[in-house]
């Protein structure tokens, strides 16, 4: 069964000094400030599409690698990911860096780092940053 999920921003004003909000609107959980000061200079209190992009890529990853580890007779204990998405104005987004720290009982470093570098490449939100490089730093806690 296919599912789409949407979210929607409304823009007020020119890039430079207008301002938006984004909502979550299939699950109603959020709605989100925006600006572009927030995307080219980071302002606390206000998101940017790469934080957003940061969250599914890092909730996506998340269930990939706990899939995998299951699927390899060890299944995970806790998973903590960050995706640091960057955006160079001017340029884009220029990559997307997986930080991991994984409570795994019983697998070796190999079959970890075999397993969490599959997840990266099969992770249908890595799939769909194809275009930038994306980067992973796994770590057993």
């Amino acid at each position: 069964m296919a599912v789409t999920s949407e979210a929607t921003t409304l823009w007020f004003g020119d890039l430079m000094a207008g301002s938006g909000t984004t909502s979550l609107d299939s699950s109603d959980a959020a709605e989100f400030p925006v600006t572009w000061a927030a995307r080219s200079e980071g302002v606390s209190g206000k998101t940017n599409p790469e934080e957003l992009l940061g969250a599914a890529h890092s909730a996506c990853y998340s269930m990939a690698f706990a899939h995998a580890l299951a699927g390899n007779g060890t299944a995970p204990e806790s998973l903590q990911v960050t995706a640091a998405v960057t955006f160079v104005p001017g340029e884009g987004i220029t990559g997307s860096h997986l930080l991991v720290s994984a409570k795994v009982p019983g697998i070796s470093e190999e079959d970890f780092q075999r397993i969490a570098e599959d997840a990266k490449q099969n992770c249908p939100v890595s799939q769909a940053l194809a275009g930038i490089p994306i980067t992973l730093e796994a770590s057993l806690a």
